[in-house]
């Protein structure tokens, strides 16, 4: 079989199962980071540092393992963006941390978060220029605060940062066609997203002073988290897949029981997700919950979403649940423990991959996967283990009949539960508006072509929109 063929092979029965339909057989769709670097010979540091190793790495891994689909790079954090960005909250292997050991996020201490209890008002009233002015200069070591005079290093440290991601982002389309073109492996993911109140625990607040603030202030996290909405679905939209084949990645972190009180789970971090969830899915977009942690408390409020809009990751959630409550809608991954991928033996293995296809497999819409990401601590021969036993009892003899086309599509008609709100001071995805613009260089009228002129503006604007916005979510 070509590479091609495989590539067809594999998207067919990858996307099958996000339909939450049953392939020829269950996909196997590892989120393998560090492990690849490990499987092919190199260091964490080589294959984080150097992402162009750190794609030789997954091709490797690609060619010599049965994967359906896989993330491009799950060693997704490059150091020389954070680096020239002079980002103050990454541990770097080979630098901060141990050459042999994954990137370490750094929280700050709670008297030193980058955004103070006071300053909700100024996030709420223009999110976009509050990254600018407000969290980058806190988050970095060298770039101005608002107000500072600019030095030699702060620009540089603001320019190459923004022409290092450019650079980045530029070398996936190339490693992508590798990834079809010589191992016939398709793309697993397409797009970030998170949850506005995880945003505020992760890189605003800090968790102790978020879980203050719910305490103290909830009506300003509520009116905060709502800001976010429209920027943050604006980012998972335009990075998302074109094609609507494969699903946004939503990375959960802080926002469930037990690290904040149901309430508030009822009261701020739903409401401030589920219209984004639904308004993607109206747009042609599944999102994947990466549900880190055990989320059973909040399976319920999942299930309310429209059918096949998410596919539900199990981390720590209990397998036989999450099947009961969500698999009459919605496709389900993962399960497989990273500890018995660490410390267990294949037939250790085994035995898990066979239990978790007996739960979850058996009506289709699986796919097989770690609990969370494999790192460096997973041994080969149980990586091996899963994807063998996968096949051995992952296929079926009664599959759907083939889709007519690959793509996870809402069905006609759908309309979200209710809107997002309206983003405050300027749209999503802008930063300097064309009327704030024509005013800059006091222009009263274009003298050719206004839309044309206009256009390009906005083009290039969005261009500030997206690096500081994927600064926020991505790195």
């Amino acid at each position: 079989m070509t590479p091609n063929e495989r590539y067809q092979q594999r998207l067919r029965r990858f996307v099958t199962a996000l339909n939450n339909r049953k392939p020829d057989m269950i996909p196997v769709r590892p989120f393998a980071a560090e492990f690849t670097a490990v499987h092919a010979g190199y260091t964490c540091q080589q294959a984080t540092q150097d992402y162009n190793i750190g794609f030789e790495a997954m091709i490797q891994c690609c060619k010599d393992y049965d994967w359906d689909a896989v993330p491009a790079n799950m060693i997704y954090v490059w150091p020389g963006i954070t680096d020239a960005a002079s980002i103050r909250y990454y541990g770097v292997p080979g630098v901060d941390v141990p050459a042999d050991r994954g990137f370490q996020y750094v929280e700050p201490p709670e008297e030193q978060s980058f955004m103070l209890a006071d300053e909700y008002d100024r996030l709420i009233d223009d999110p976009t220029a509050f990254l600018y002015e407000v969290w980058l200069p806190r988050a970095t070591r060298r770039i101005a605060r608002a107000g500072e005079p600019n030095t030699y290093r702060s620009d540089i440290a603001l320019v190459s940062s923004a022409m290092a991601m450019v650079q980045y982002f530029n070398a996936y389309g190339p490693h992508v066609g590798r990834l079809i073109n010589e191992a016939g492996t398709p793309g697993a993911l397409c797009g970030i997203f998170k949850a506005p109140l995880d945003i505020l625990a992760d890189k605003f607040r800090g968790y102790i002073g978020l879980t203050m603030d719910l305490f103290e202030q909830p009506d300003k996290v509520l009116k905060a988290c709502e800001a976010l909405m429209p920027h943050l679905h604006w980012l998972a939209l335009q990075s998302s897949d074109p094609a609507s084949q494969v699903p946004i990645g939503y990375w959960m972190h802080r926002g469930g029981v037990p690290f904040v009180k149901p309430e508030h789970f009822e009261n701020i971090y739903w409401p401030t997700v589920r219209p984004i969830i639904e308004q993607l899915w109206k747009e042609g977009h599944q999102t994947m919950f990466y549900a880190e942690g055990n989320w059973d408390a909040h399976l319920d409020a999942f299930h309310e979403l429209p059918e096949r809009s998410i596919i539900f990751h199990i981390d720590r959630s209990d397998p036989q649940k999450a099947h009961d409550k969500l698999h009459d809608k919605f496709a389900i991954s993962g399960g497989v423990s990273n500890v018995t991928l660490a410390i267990g033996t294949p037939q250790d293995v085994r035995a898990e991959v066979k239990k978790l296809i007996g739960i979850l497999g058996k009506d289709g819409g699986y796919i097989m996967d770690a609990s969370a990401i494999i790192q460096n601590d997973t041994k080969v021969e149980n990586m091996r283990a899963m994807v063998e036993a996968t096949r051995e009892f992952g296929v079926y003899d009664d599959p759907d009949e083939p889709l007519e086309e690959l793509t996870v599509r809402p069905n006609s008609g759908f309309e979200p539960f209710r809107p997002l709100p309206p983003a405050t001071a300027r749209p999503a995805g802008t930063c300097v508006t064309w009327q704030e613009h024509l005013q800059d260089i006091s222009c009263e009228k274009v003298q050719g072509n206004p839309d044309l002129a206009e256009r390009i503006w906005n083009m290039v604007d969005a261009n500030g929109a997206t690096y500081i916005w994927q600064m926020l979510l991505s790195f």
